[in-house]
């Protein structure tokens, strides 16, 4: 696997100040020396109890530090299931802006999918498995930790094999930090629907996505909802996003089906733009790695 998907480049320096939603370089990270900070600011939580750390080895640009402070950066983008934040983590020496994933509660999302994109999974709590069957307030705030964790485990698998996702910096509860996808401005990377790539830069975002998905077809996994819109384009690089709902098309009744319509989603974008590509053909491909 190591051989086929080669590790992942570090983020690039710009991560620490991306213009223009961010601090400029020579800013001071917003970070304060006293005990007393400003609203929308908290200490790190890389340290504290019940926190996941991300897969090792950490990147260079990690701030790890007990004396680091976040501080809240606004809204990157909203979403059914979630909200993702700009949060800078910074102390006197080094800081660092990720991507901060929020899941709400299921009394204020719209995913629908949940049962389908569940199947084969288990609870091992036998008290949260009661709760989130019955709907109580309780289940509802485990299952959106669910959704949480999947996609931290899910991050931090495919990070260490080498395919091309986020890195998932920590897991703290419903709250997801990640890093920031950027162009080589700083800016944050566009998904993949909005842009309208030269045709190499087409061909080759298409040989990238392949590639990504045997990757996790050879891991047994699908994305489950994998389109235009959960693709990063970072400039030459193509990047997975939004993968709480990875399916293991062995263990899930619906895997197939989902690996299905993954292939038709992409191959239907790829197509529109001129790329002679075909969904079945993917598909064939994609099952030779999975079983």
């Amino acid at each position: 696997m190591s051989d086929m998907f080669p590790a992942p480049a570090a983020p690039d320096p710009s991560l620490a100040a991306p213009d223009p939603l961010l601090p400029a370089p020579d800013a001071d990270f917003s970070y304060v020396e006293t005990d007393e900070l400003d609203p929308g600011q908290r200490w790190s939580t890389w340290d504290d109890v019940g926190v996941l750390a991300g897969p090792e080895p950490w990147p260079d640009w990690l701030v790890t530090s007990d004396a680091a402070v976040d501080t809240e950066l606004g809204v990157l983008k909203t979403g059914k299931e979630a909200d993702v934040f700009l949060l800078e983590r910074a102390d006197a020496n080094a800081g660092v802006v990720l991507a901060a994933k929020r899941y709400r509660s299921l009394d204020h999302r719209l995913f629908s999918r949940d049962a389908g994109c569940t199947e084969g999974r288990r609870m091992r709590n036998s008290r949260d498995r009661r709760a989130t069957a019955k709907g109580t307030r309780h289940g509802r705030s485990v299952a959106a930790g669910q959704w949480a964790a999947a996609e931290f485990s899910c991050l931090s698998r495919f990070w260490s094999v080498g395919l091309p996702v986020p890195y998932p910096v920590q897991l703290d509860g419903t709250e997801l930090l990640m890093e920031l996808v950027t162009l080589a401005d700083g800016a944050a990377a566009p998904r993949l629907a909005s842009t309208r790539p030269a045709r190499p830069l087409l061909e080759s975002y298409w040989a990238q996505l392949t590639q990504a998905m045997r990757g996790m077809a050879s891991l047994g996994l699908a994305h489950g909802d994998l389109s235009p819109f959960n693709l990063l384009a970072a400039g030459e690089r193509l990047v997975l996003i939004d993968l709480p709902q990875s399916i293991d098309v062995v263990a899930n009744p619906q895997g197939m089906e989902y690996l299905v319509r993954d292939c038709r989603n992409v191959v239907a974008w790829f197509r529109a733009r001129g790329l002679d590509v075909d969904a079945d053909e993917l598909l064939a491909d994609l099952v030779t790695y999975a079983f």
